[in-house]
């Protein structure tokens, strides 16, 4: 006989015992729970329960309360039931609220939650969580055939959320000044941009915006010689002084402006509701006289200033990022004037540094685009009228901003290096010309050509192999090739600018010095220097005219007079630029100018027009 899992079968005469359960782990417990039991348990556990708690019918109304949230009302247990359970802790305020509390009471959704602001019997405020879930089975805690009915449960979570609130502070404050921090600022200022703002037609138009945006002048020495443990209590005693500025300055309609530190020395006045450029000017003159008072700090007696840029306009159309880099521009504009003072945001300034940045970046693919050309000045001969050659001009065919002329462009090119690419672009160009028209001209005595050279190429670049290499190519003469140099960048050369000037001129190459008489005009360094010619500055050209009808300027004319002579002896040939009237051109000529150029004689024009001038008087001579 096998066995089986029931056990011994009982001996024939005698009664069968009662069988006993084995008790194995993970199995129920003897004895057996019932439902009756686990719903006894479950109602003691409900009441006893120090979480306030209520079981909600389908309609919203409490079916039962435990003590502890008749304790939160303040009234009994009993005292709750019928009572609506929305009404109790203030769901229907927020209609997003109580739709989700209606979508649970109907089954439709398995859970809610949410955060309310309630009064306690005592008179405390408290935030509490409000949780709905439905029962298991939908049935109550003490009704076993109540179907549709909901939990609805009531945290205390004043501590959690005074937690948070501290730790939102520090996150949105800067430890050393107390002041708010960038996080908080840029939040501040996409509010109010979002915002729409107040109307009120009894009141002046309102909905515009203020920013002074500020740095301290030298804090970096401070932090460098002091430390940095100074350094940041100087920063905590700028912040309290800006703080002041801010609370007494005038009346805002929007209380008193955001004071916020964005970072390093940097700090910012944001002014809601600003009453127009006059309320922001005068902000900011206050605060530079705050800060330029003393600092006493640790026995030590600081002074620091400040560079600060203001920024007004209208709410509508300003972007946060917008407005940033309209203060930051304005903030670089008051440190370039000198420091120490306030720069309002001027829109035609900003519009032309845009337009700066516009051309820098777009510079040097520009050259090899082929968007430059040349237009060509001619040099007249004082005594006779006759053309001896032209000067060659770059001018920039922007697809954007039309043609440029060379002020526009020229300083820009220098400080980023394109000036090297663009300036041989130009000498050979120049160059080119220059022997096309003596191949066209034969019979004619050639032009000589006169191209601008900037001083970063004779730094930059092997200028004496770019000319040497440019002549060979197109076949003109070196005689015929006329380098003008500023003044400022030929007076004091040494070392390489020098010897590349030398080789130059050794080559056979005229070396003219322009805009002469507005730098450092020592005619005595000119006998050391390889220069053939010198440009008198238009400046001086000018003062012949006739300014009250009858004379001339006398001392423009000595000058120009005793200058002329001086370079004549020096061996050097004269030119007078800006001419501009048959007046000036007599008495440049009486003076001894050798060459003249300027308007009376003819703008600059394309190079056909200069073919029809070759062996001819200018128009004005």
């Amino acid at each position: 006989m096998s066995a089986t899992s029931e056990g011994p079968r009982p001996t024939a005469g005698t009664a069968p015992s009662a069988p006993r359960p084995t008790v194995t782990e993970g199995h129920e417990a003897w004895p057996p729970r019932g439902p009756a039991t686990e719903a006894h348990d479950y109602r003691a556990a409900f009441r006893a329960a120090a979480l306030p708690m209520a079981v909600v019918d389908h309609e919203g109304l409490i079916v039962t309360a435990n003590e502890a949230l008749g304790a939160l009302a303040g009234v009994g247990a009993v005292a709750l039931t019928a009572q609506s359970a929305s009404d109790l802790v203030d769901l229907a305020a927020d209609a997003r609220a109580w739709h989700a509390y209606r979508e649970v009471l109907h089954g439709r959704r398995s859970r809610f939650s949410c955060t309310r602001r309630l009064k306690h019997p005592d008179g405390r405020a408290l935030w509490a969580e409000i949780t709905v879930v439905p029962m298991p089975g939908g049935q109550d805690a003490g009704d076993d055939d109540a179907p549709g009915q909901v939990l609805l449960s009531v945290a205390d979570v004043s501590d959690r959320r005074e937690l948070q609130k501290r730790l939102h502070h520090l996150q949105m404050h800067d430890p050393v000044t107390r002041l708010p921090n960038r996080t908080l600022f840029f939040e501040r200022l996409s509010t109010v941009l979002r915002t729409p703002p107040y109307q009120d037609d009894s009141l002046p138009e309102r909905g515009r915006i203020g920013l002074c945006y500020l740095d301290l002048d030298g804090f970096k020495a401070v932090n460098d010689t002091l430390g940095h443990r100074i350094g940041d209590r100087l920063l905590a005693a700028v912040a309290a002084r800006l703080t002041d500025c801010a609370e007494q300055e005038g009346t805002y309609p929007a209380g008193t402006p955001l004071v916020a530190r964005l970072g390093g020395d940097e700090f910012a006045i944001l002014v809601e509701e600003s009453t127009g450029t006059e309320q922001l000017t005068d902000l900011a003159r206050t605060v530079l006289g705050a800060l330029q008072q003393p600092f006493d700090l640790a026995g030590r007696r600081l002074s620091v200033s400040a560079s600060i840029g203001v920024v007004e306009r209208p709410v509508a159309g300003t972007s946060a990022t917008g407005l940033m880099q309209a203060a930051d521009t304005t903030l670089y504009w008051a440190k370039a004037d000198g420091k120490a003072r306030w720069t309002l945001f001027d829109p035609e300034r900003n519009a032309h540094r845009m337009t700066r940045q516009a051309l820098s970046s777009n510079l040097r693919p520009a050259v090899e685009r082929g968007e430059f050309t040349i237009e060509y000045q001619p040099l007249v001969g004082m005594a006779d009228g006759i053309v001896r050659g032209v000067e060659a001009l770059v001018r920039w065919n922007h697809p954007q901003f039309g043609m440029l002329s060379p002020n526009r462009f020229v300083a820009i090119a220098e400080e980023d290096g394109s000036i090297v690419q663009l300036g041989r672009w130009v000498l050979r160009s120049a160059c080119r010309q220059a022997r096309r028209w003596q191949l066209d001209h034969p019979a004619k005595p050639p032009l000589f050509i006169s191209v601008n050279v900037a001083v970063r190429q004779v730094w930059d670049s092997d200028l004496v192999t770019d000319v040497a290499e440019i002549l060979a190519e197109t076949g003109l003469d070196p005689a015929l090739l006329q380098l003008e140099l500023t003044e400022s960048a030929v007076m004091g050369s040494a070392g390489r600018p020098l010897r590349a000037l030398q080789a130059l001129s050794d080559m056979g190459v005229r070396i003219a010095i322009d805009d002469f008489g507005t730098g450092y005009s020592n005619l005595a360094y000119l006998s050391r220097l390889p220069v053939s010619v010198l440009k008198l500055d238009g400046a001086f050209v000018r003062g012949f005219r006739y300014e009250d009808g009858t004379h001339p300027s006398p001392a423009d004319e000595t000058i120009v007079e005793a200058m002329v002579q001086l370079a004549h002896r020096l061996g050097l040939t004269v030119t007078a630029e800006c001419v501009e009237t048959a007046g000036q051109a007599e008495r440049l000529r009486r003076i001894g100018c050798d060459t003249g150029q300027g308007w009376l004689y003819s703008r600059a024009v394309a190079p056909e027009r200069i073919a029809e001038l070759i062996g001819m008087p200018a128009l004005g001579a």
